[in-house]
């Protein structure tokens, strides 16, 4: 072992300068020769005097001398009995430890006349800083005294390696040392850099790969902490220091590295859980201020630290993640007064150490009473670390742990710390990249779902959606609330299969089809078929499930379509649940011709649907009849009378999801006022206007609505004249009066949908017919029947009427058919809407 330490640095002699418990002189404490070499270094030299070894541990600063530089000190260096002055040798002197805390020197003694080349220089000091390691574990007392259980390696025991990567090529060329610790054996060795990674545990991979990957290498000095799994399943922690080397033209030309096993510097079984749980929560980081969460949990209380930050850096400004404590009176003023959000955003000129240490790229620890900026000595008053967080051969961010009592920082926490920054830089490149998507997955979802939900007559609906915290949190679930013709509503929920954009596609594709099928007056189940044989035209493996409910907001009538979905949930007045037994067909997408069973219920006034994705009630931890029994549960304890309430506890306790959930929420009131109806068959005379006109004023009288009888009779006349002119076939007048309006609606055979002319000539008989109806109307409109279309007007009520009117109903010509019938209530419903619908 000791010529191995000799070999690998390349010279004659090797020895450790400790300073001694007074701070008065450096002292020898170990020196290791080649065989046949009988140089002797100085037992001792007095910092007051002047040497290489004193100078370069004053200032920090290694030196390299040549004999004649080395001869220019005069008798401080090394001799040997036949040359009691100093001898032609070559000397370099390397500082031990940093920090403001300068441990000793490492001196080495090289017998070339020309000096240590530059190669040698750079692993020589990649091998001071693990000499240092090994220093400060084992403390400068114990190195005086030498003893076999020293907690540190002394020289001749510190086992170190060292290699070259070439970058241009990505061949890596390594010592047995480095084999040896990587347990790899040197026939088996080819070269590459996978052969190490293949060893190396699986979590450490990324930071080790952020080292070692040719591509994102810059030029500098990186250090790392990481573990290997040896051939006989022992776990070993190594620690890597390396150099990239630049060419002429500034880009990176090669790597130094330097692997020593740092094992010795975590003999506490905790510090290792301690990354591991650090390691496990970082893995469900989805966020950048989940990673800064997870850090806190981790390192505060464990580390006994007061204040811990987090924070990225971005373009040399740091964006704070997170702060614990959360409050501003527990920082520094520089960070309480940059507190305009969430968090503080302190200026990086208030920070110079802070920025000092972030080009370092090194872990920085100040003992109490260190000389700092006022905005980070009041981190930590006790002690400061300042962690670099490394990824992708950058600085990513920063985390600065602070101690408000003094605190004594052992090798074993500056080692501990060092090997959290990498799997930190790495969570939170991870991180930034998932923000990214989540925001654009966000803005997605809500381009695609509705903004806000239409005023229902007779009822309060209300959603949620809750996107799933796994992966891209962007799925297929969607809802809607659709007003229809007649006082009905549509009520839709479905579920595209998978997680991902393809599925948001396909489910704003499905969810703009099934609204245009249902405002076009299909019944349920053809709503559904037509969806379905879109789904399948659309050439795509994805399908989807759907659950459709057309309510009658006057008379309580539900008629649900199930595709594959979740039954429908409902609450009655009384409080007690039930899960609809709703008969359901296949998803749609999966067979053409499928067919889709309605199902009718009857909904009392204070009942509520709930229509959910399985989301709510199923997941890997939670059976459906489970789930579906909670969320029952779940609505029979809440209160109806806050709808929005009630969607919360039926989401109560999901916060962390596998799947995304969508929810829809009605609560049917029934409507205060129902509304009248009237209709007239319009007969293709010479005087059919003035018959329609008769029937209308007839049947506002008898309603009680004299007020509005000339601006209706106005709009009869123009909308049933436009029909009779400009159509074929029947044509019917249909007056409908609410609490607060009348709507006066004609139905004719024509698809074409009139056109407001953007220009009149008022000498003209025609022409100004839909320009007299928009403006004598609150609104109008027109939408699509079955084979035809209604024109219709709204007319605002000068007083909203309380009760229907109670006079008898209008006469009417002998020719107008009738509508009484014996069928159920149910199928007289659904027939009135088929007639419209189909063909």
């Amino acid at each position: 072992m000791t010529g191995h330490v000799l070999t690998f640095t390349g010279t004659a002699v090797v020895a450790v300068y400790v300073l001694d418990a007074e701070g008065a002189e450096l002292r020898l404490t170990e020196t290791v020769r080649s065989a046949g070499r009988s140089y002797a270094l100085p037992a001792s030299y007095r910092l007051s005097g002047r040497s290489p070894v004193t100078d370069a541990f004053r200032d920090g600063r290694p030196r390299w001398l040549t004999p004649s530089e080395l001869a220019a000190y005069g008798p401080t260096g090394p001799t040997t009995p036949e040359t009691p002055t100093t001898p032609g040798v070559s000397l370099g002197v390397l500082p031990l430890g940093g920090d403001g805390r300068g441990l000793g020197c490492l001196v080495v003694v090289d017998e070339s006349p020309g000096g240590i080349d530059a190669d040698r220089r750079g692993f020589i000091e990649l091998y001071a800083h693990h000499v240092a390691a090994g220093v400060e574990a084992a403390g400068p007392e114990a190195l005086t005294q030498p003893h076999p259980d020293l907690p540190g390696p002394t020289l001749d025991r510190l086992r170190v390696g060292s290699f070259v990567l070439h970058l241009g090529s990505g061949r890596m060329t390594a010592d047995t040392q480095v084999l040896d610790l990587f347990g790899i054996a040197g026939e088996d060795f080819d070269g590459r850099v996978e052969t190490l990674l293949s060893v190396t545990v699986p979590d450490d991979v990324p930071a080790l790969m952020s080292v070692l990957e040719p591509d994102v290498l810059t030029s500098g000095t990186a250090q790392l902490e990481f573990r290997i799994r040896r051939p006989n399943g022992e776990l070993r922690w190594l620690g890597l220091r390396a150099q990239v080397e630049t060419g002429p033209d500034g880009a990176p030309r090669r790597m130094l590295g330097v692997v020593a096993e740092t094992s010795y510097l975590r003999p506490r079984a905790d510090e290792v859980s301690l990354v591991q749980r650090l390691s496990a929560a970082l893995a469900g980081a989805t966020t950048v201020g989940d990673v800064g969460r997870a850090v806190v949990g981790a390192l505060r209380d464990p580390l006994g630290a007061g204040r811990v930050a987090v924070a990225e850096v971005q373009a040399e400004q740091l964006v704070v993640a997170v702060l614990a404590p959360a409050e501003p009176a527990a920082w520094p003023e520089v960070w309480r007064s940059a507190w305009r959000s969430e968090w503080p955003e302190p200026p990086s000129h208030a920070l110079p150490t802070l920025a000092e240490a972030l080009r370092e790229g090194q872990v920085s620890i100040w003992p109490e009473g260190s000389a700092l900026e006022p905005g980070l000595a009041g981190i930590g008053p006790g002690g400061l670390a300042v962690l670099p967080l490394p990824a992708d051969g950058r600085i990513v961010g920063v985390c600065l742990i602070g101690w408000e009592r003094r605190h004594e920082f052992g090798p074993e926490e500056r080692s501990l710390l060092t090997a959290t920054a990498g799997l930190v830089g790495q969570a939170l490149v991870r991180a930034h990249a998932l923000d990214a998507e989540h925001e654009l997955a966000t803005m997605l979802q809500r381009s695609l779902l509705p903004r806000k939900l239409p005023e229902l007559p007779g009822g309060v609906a209300v959603t949620r959606y809750l996107p799933a915290t796994m992966g891209l949190e962007v799925g297929g679930d969607w809802y809607d609330v659709i007003p229809l013709a007649d006082g009905h509503v549509a009520l839709v929920i479905g579920d595209v299969q998978g997680h991902s954009a393809a599925a948001a596609t396909i489910m704003g594709q499905m969810r703009t089809a099934i609204r245009a099928y249902a405002v076009e007056g299909h019944p349920p189940d053809v709503v559904v078929a037509h969806a379905n044989r879109l789904l399948v035209g659309m050439e795509t493996d994805l399908f989807a499930t759907c659950c459709y409910a057309d309510l009658d907001m006057e008379e309580g009538e539900a008629w649900f379509v199930r595709a594959g979905h979740i039954q429908p949930l409902l609450r009655h007045p009384d409080g007690t649940t039930e899960e609809l037994d709703v008969e359901g067909g296949p998803p749609l997408g999966v067979v053409a011709d499928a067919e889709f069973p309605m199902t009718a219920a009857g909904l009392s006034s204070g009942t509520l649907l709930a229509l959910v994705t399985d989301g709510l009630v199923e997941s890997a931890r939670l059976d459906l009849d489970d789930g579906v029994r909670r969320a029952r549960q779940a609505l029979a304890r809440a209160d109806p009378a806050d709808p929005g309430g009630v969607a919360d506890e039926l989401l109560g306790g999901h916060s962390r999801r596998d799947d995304d959930v969508a929810l829809l929420l009605l609560r049917y009131d029934g409507m205060r006022v129902r509304p009248t109806r009237a209709s007239w068959t319009v007969w293709r005379l010479p005087d059919a206007v003035m018959h329609a006109r008769r029937f209308t004023a007839r049947t506002l009288r008898n309603w009680g609505l004299a007020d509005e009888l000339d601006v209706a009779l106005l709009v009869t006349s123009e909308l049933v004249t436009n029909a009779l002119v400009h159509t074929r076939g029947e044509v019917r007048l249909n007056l409908t009066l609410t609490a607060d309006r009348l709507r006066i609606a004609v139905n004719d055979p024509s698809p074409r949908t009139p056109v407001k002319p953007a220009t009149v000539d008022w000498e003209a008989t025609g022409g100004r017919g839909l320009l007299l109806i928009e403006a004598m109307s609150q609104t109008w409109g027109s939408v699509p029947l079955s084979g035809g279309k209604q024109v219709w007007g709204e007319l605002s009520l000068s007083s909203p009427r309380e009760e229907p009117g109670s006079g008898p109903p209008p006469e009417e010509p002998p020719e107008e058919p009738t509508d009484a019938d014996d069928a159920p209530r149910a199928e007289r419903a659904r027939g009135r809407r088929g007639r419209r619908a189909r063909r």
